[in-house]
């Protein structure tokens, strides 16, 4: 990317933004650095709470009077040009006050319809909500092509990152045996306690240390490591979300429906995403993966970041990398490269302006479903239950996330955010992979989308 050239587009247009989830983490990150870019503007904030995003947008810096609460159509119409319009309902976005849509509800129909709307408009289209890009970013990718209008992910979230990334290993012509991210919250190992840290939590793994290292049987080690954190849950369905549009953008695929989601240590990455004739836990090249940072407090986080592993070639090439620090495996064979860095909504703004001043999309603008994300029910569920969506993963009740090939799924597999907040047609027993036909009231619009997406 030519960063000068862009800085140079910059300087001329303003290019102004509208913002839905406005009062949520991403949200604020995003408005924090528009702050120090005076030619990125957001134009319109929508919120269900305007009174706390107001209050937001004050502790951020935000000139209070260039804040507009608005309740109506009027109200936005005779809103100032240069006014910041807060509003709580999506259809008050008025798509001639900006350029691109920061799609960033969550909300599966309601992020679908205002995407949609902000595409027949002539808007661009940031898609934050993976829920909604998991369900019908095919669907949407073609209808901004067809209205010569960006549709496309948004840099600082791991989804476009991982995306470039294995898109700078294909420029390079390496050979991708596995691209994927860190799971969010890194497993920190005190060894002078025996204790875990995760986030807030500190546990007892008195085990873990003598697992500090990957021994010769890597798939042996991964498997006590899990077996020491005595049944917690490791994995997210945002992660399985997530790897799910990086999947559609890069034709990657799943070697598992669960993925390995290894407990890991960076410089082991080469060693345990081999193949297994070669000791690692790969039964295919190509696959996405997630994994679980393993590390001592002194040791740098992987900070959500993204990583490919790839072949390797001439040894001596990769025997001089590895002697400057790169993570080479044992054998010499792969390699894994990576970038420890989640920046959310602070590089959120490279997107935005390239998509608006270039007309180019962070990940590719032609997305194929060649793997889904789908539910297995992990209880039974009796019909006539709703699948409630909710918590800080937007997991759905009862349900857990997989990701499928397209290839070894059946024909009729319920994308998982189709089926989020729906009502169930029939008894599902558990273990069951949720299909259309179990679902009896979806959104009609995201299951055309969808429909639509799979032809």
């Amino acid at each position: 990317m030519n960063f000068e050239l862009l800085f140079a587009a910059q300087s001329g247009k303003t290019v102004r933004y509208a913002l839905t989830g406005a009062k949520g983490g991403f949200a604020r990150t995003l408005l924090a650095q528009t702050l120090r870019m005076p030619k990125l503007v957001p134009a319109v904030l929508c919120d269900l709470d305007v009174p706390g995003l107001r209050d937001l947008c004050l502790e951020l810096g935000f000139a209070a009077d260039s804040l507009v609460e608005c309740a109506d159509a009027a109200a936005v119409a005779a809103a100032p040009a240069d006014a910041v319009v807060l509003v709580a309902d999506v259809s008050l976005i008025a798509h001639d006050r900006y350029d691109i849509l920061v799609e960033a509800t969550g909300n599966p129909a309601i992020g679908y319809r205002i995407a949609c709307s902000a595409i027949d408009a002539g808007c661009h289209v940031a898609m934050v909500s993976k829920e909604v890009d998991a369900v019908a970013g095919i669907a949407l990718s073609r209808r901004a092509a067809a209205k010569s209008v960006v549709y496309t992910t948004a840099d600082g979230d791991q989804p476009a990152n991982l995306i470039g990334w294995v898109s700078w290993a294909r420029t390079l012509n390496l050979e991708i045996v596995a691209a994927g991210k860190s799971s969010e919250y890194d497993l920190v190992f005190d060894p002078a306690t025996g204790d875990i840290t995760q986030l807030d939590q500190v546990f007892a793994a008195p085990g873990m240390a003598e697992l500090m290292t990957l021994g010769t049987d890597v798939a042996a080690t991964v498997a006590a490591r899990r077996a020491v954190l005595n049944g917690r849950k490791t994995s997210a369905t945002a992660d399985y979300c997530e790897m799910s549009v990086v999947a559609t953008n890069t034709g990657l695929v799943p070697d598992v429906e669960l993925l390995h989601y290894p407990i890991a240590r960076t410089a082991e990455l080469a060693d345990i995403y081999a193949l297994k004739e070669d000791g690692g836990l790969l039964g295919r090249t190509g696959a996405i993966e997630v994994f679980n940072v393993l590390r001592t407090p002194d040791e740098a986080s992987f900070a959500g970041g993204v990583f490919v592993v790839v072949k390797t070639f001439d040894p001596v090439t990769w025997e001089l990398l590895r002697q400057k620090g790169h993570v080479v495996s044992r054998d010499g064979k792969y390699a894994c490269m990576y970038l420890p860095y989640h920046f959310m909504g602070i590089e959120t703004p490279i997107s935005l302006l390239n998509a608006v001043l270039h007309g180019r999309a962070s990940g590719t603008d032609q997305p194929t479903q060649c793997a889904i994300l789908g539910g297995r029910a992990t209880v039974d569920i009796p019909a006539g239950t709703v699948l409630k969506m909710g918590g800080h993963h937007h997991d759905v009740t009862g349900v857990q996330a997989v990701l499928l090939p397209r290839s070894d799924a059946p024909a009729d597999v319920a994308p998982l955010y189709l089926a989020a907040h729906a009502t169930t047609a029939r008894d599902i027993a558990a273990g069951t992979l949720l299909t259309l036909a179990d679902i009896a009231n979806a959104d009609a619009e995201l299951l055309a989308a969808w429909q639509a997406g799979l032809q």
